[in-house]
C-alpha cells in the first residue's frame, strides 16, 4: 500500500481507536490480590530466634484496612511468632523458602485455651493462607518423653482453662467465618491439632501437606467442625492421629468433599466423631489413598447425632496394627454408634455407601450399632478385602473406645455385625491369607440374628489365597 492510502487511514484508525469502549476497571477481587504487603516492610528479621509478631500483625492490619489483598513473608526467613490473627480478604502468603514458626511459650498464645493458633482467623470474610512456603508449629518441643508407642505431652492446664494432656495449641484456626481458602502451604509438625475448621461455611482447602509427628497424640490433621460446603482436594497427610475428622460437637457438618488426597496415620484415616452433638449429612470421600494407618474409614457416632447420606468410593488401603494405646484393631471400616454416657441419646447411621473400595488389613469390617441407635441402610458394591497378619498382637478383642463398653473379647471375623437393619452386598470378595491368620476365627460373617435384619448377598465370595 501507499504511505498516501496510509495517511488517508490513519485519521479513520485514530477515530475507531477513540471511540471503542476503555477496558473494564479490575474486580474489587483482583485489585485486593494485587495488593502486597511484605512483612520485612514493617520490620520483620526473619532469623528464626527475634519474634516477629508485631510486624506480621501490622502487616496483617494494613493489608485489611486497605480492603485486603495479601501479607508477604519472603524468603529466605524464618519468622518466629506467637498467635496472629487474620483480618477479613487478607491471604497470608509464606514463600517457597520461608518459614512461619509458631512459640513454644503459653504466654505466645490468648488467655483462652479455644483461641490457642499460631494462625487464627475470627468471623472473617475471604480470609486464606497460600505461598508454597511452610507454618510450622515446632511440635517437637512439646514432647516431655519420647516414646515409640506414645510420647508424653506437654500440658498447659495449670489455670484450669483446659483439662487432661490435650492443653496444647493448634496450627491454624479458621472460626465462624466463610469463604475461606487455604491452598498451595505446607503445614508441619503441630503441637496439636493441624488445621481446624469451626462453623465455617464455604471452604476450599487444596494442595495443602501435612507433616504431623507419627508417636504425638492428638495432632490430628484436618478437623471439620461443625462447618458447612467444604472442598478437601489433593492433599497429603502424614500424621500421628486423625487424619480428616468431621466433628459436630458445636454444629452440624453438611456438604463436605474429601477427593484425591493420599493419607498415613498412626489413628484413623477418617473419622466422623468421636463428638457428634449434631447431624451429618451428604458427605463424599472419592479417590482416597490410605497406607499403613490404624483405621480405615471411621464413623465413631457417642452423642447422639444421625448420619445419613454418606458416600466412599474409588479407596485404596492398607490396615495395621500399632499398639493398644491407640484406639483401633487395624480395622479397615469401622462404624459404630453408641451412648459415651448412661443417659446419653443414641445417634443413628444410615444410607452409608461402600463403593469400588479395596483393602488389606489385619482386621475385620466392623459395624455396631446399638438398641436404640441402628445401622439402616448400608450398600457394599465392589468390594474386596484381602485378611493378613504381618505384626505380633493378640487377636479376640474389638475396641469400643471411646466410652461404650471399652474393649470387648470377642471373635475375629471378615465382618462383624449388630444392630443393623437393611445391609446390602453386592459384588464383595472376602481374601483369607493363607498362614498369616495368627489368633483369628476365619469366618466371613459374625453376627446375632435378633439384632439383624433386611440383609442381601448378590455375588459374594470369600476365598482363600497365598
Amino acid at each position: 500500500m501507499a504511505a498516501s492510502h496510509l495517511l488517508l487511514l490513519a485519521p479513520a484508525l485514530l477515530l475507531l481507536l477513540f471511540l471503542l469502549p476503555p477496558p473494564p476497571p479490575p474486580s474489587p477481587q483482583a485489585a485486593a490480590q494485587a495488593r502486597i504487603f511484605s512483612v520485612a516492610d514493617y520490620g520483620a528479621a526473619g532469623d528464626g530466634s527475634r519474634y516477629d509478631t508485631a510486624a506480621i500483625q501490622a502487616a496483617i492490619d494494613a493489608c485489611g484496612a486497605a480492603g485486603g489483598g495479601r501479607v508477604l513473608l519472603p524468603a529466605p526467613g524464618d519468622y518466629l511468632t506467637a498467635t496472629v490473627h487474620l483480618r477479613s480478604r487478607v491471604v497470608l502468603e509464606v514463600a517457597p523458602g520461608a518459614r512461619l514458626l509458631g512459640g513454644t511459650r503459653q504466654r505466645d498464645y490468648p488467655p483462652e485455651s479455644s483461641r490457642w493458633y499460631v494462625v487464627l482467623a475470627e468471623n472473617t470474610t475471604g480470609a486464606g493462607v497460600t505461598g508454597g512456603g511452610e507454618i510450622n508449629g515446632q511440635g517437637g518441643a512439646f514432647v516431655i518423653t519420647p516414646n515409640a508407642q506414645k510420647n508424653i505431652m506437654v500440658s498447659w492446664n495449670v489455670t484450669g482453662d483446659c483439662q487432661g494432656d490435650e492443653c496444647r495449641p493448634r496450627l491454624v484456626g479458621f472460626l465462624d467465618s466463610k469463604d475461606v481458602t487455604i491452598h498451595d502451604i505446607t503445614l508441619n509438625q503441630p503441637a496439636y491439632w493441624c488445621l481446624h475448621l469451626v462453623r465455617c461455611d464455604n471452604s476450599v482447602i487444596r494442595n495443602v501437606s501435612i507433616y504431623g509427628d507419627f508417636d504425638t497424640p492428638n495432632n490430628d490433621g484436618i478437623d471439620i467442625e461443625g462447618s458447612n460446603n467444604t472442598i478437601i482436594a489433593d492433599c497429603h497427610i502424614d500424621t500421628g492421629d486423625d487424619a480428616i475428622c468431621p466433628k459436630s460437637g458445636t454444629g452440624p457438618v453438611y456438604n463436605l468433599t474429601a477427593t484425591n488426597c493420599w493419607i498415613r496415620t498412626k489413628s484413623s484415616a477418617i473419622k466422623f466423631g468421636s463428638a457428634s452433638f449434631f447431624n451429618y449429612e451428604r458427605l463424599v470421600f472419592d479417590n482416597i489413598t490410605i497406607v499403613d494407618s490404624h483405621r480405615g474409614l471411621g464413623i465413631q457416632i457417642r452423642d447422639g447425632g444421625n448420619v445419613s447420606d454418606v458416600v466412599f468410593s474409588n479407596i485404596k488401603m492398607r490396615t495395621r496394627y500399632y499398639d493398644p494405646s491407640w484406639w483401633g484393631r487395624a480395622e479397615p471400616i469401622y462404624i459404630t454408634t453408641c451412648p459415651r454416657h448412661a443417659g446419653y441419646k443414641e445417634g443413628t447411621i444410615s444410607d452409608v455407601r461402600f463403593i469400588n473400595i479395596s483393602s488389606v488389613s489385619e482386621n475385620g469390617v466392623f459395624l455396631a450399632g446399638s438398641s436404640h441407635g441402628l445401622l439402616r441402610n448400608l450398600k457394599f458394591k465392589n468390594v474386596d478385602l484381602t485378611y493378613k497378619r504381618w505384626t505380633n498382637y493378640t487377636g479376640g478383642l474389638y475396641d469400643y473406645r471411646p466410652g461404650c463398653q471399652e474393649m470387648v473379647k470377642h471373635k475375629t471375623g471378615g465382618m462383624m455385625l449388630e444392630y443393623i437393619s437393611g445391609l446390602e452386598i453386592d459384588n464383595v470378595n472376602m481374601r483369607w491369607s493363607k498362614g498369616n491368620l495368627k489368633g483369628w476365627d476365619v469366618n466371613p460373617l459374625l453376627f446375632r440374628p435378633s439384632t439383624v435384619d433386611g440383609l442381601s448377598f448378590h455375588d459374594w465370595k470369600s476365598l482363600d489365597v497365598q
